[in-house]
């Protein structure tokens, strides 16, 4: 059993781990041509923190809330 503040908590993270992590990307994806290896790790870290804020959907999926 989990509390509401708890699943919401969780749902808030979902989303700024989602969304940091597309940014941190795009921005990598961009800084490659001028700075190959900080556009690179750019993209492998926001990619990372991307797949993190998809596995807490699962994680989330499976909490129940207290009746």
């Amino acid at each position: 059993m989990t509390s509401p503040r708890t699943i919401s908590r969780i749902q808030s993270l979902i989303w700024v781990l989602i969304y940091g992590g597309l940014l941190c990307a795009v921005l990598g994806f961009a800084t490659r041509p001028s700075a190959p290896a900080t556009g690179w790790s750019m993209m492998v870290v926001g990619a990372l923190v991307t797949a993190a804020g998809v596995v807490l959907i699962w994680v989330r999926s499976r909490m129940a809330p207290d009746s």
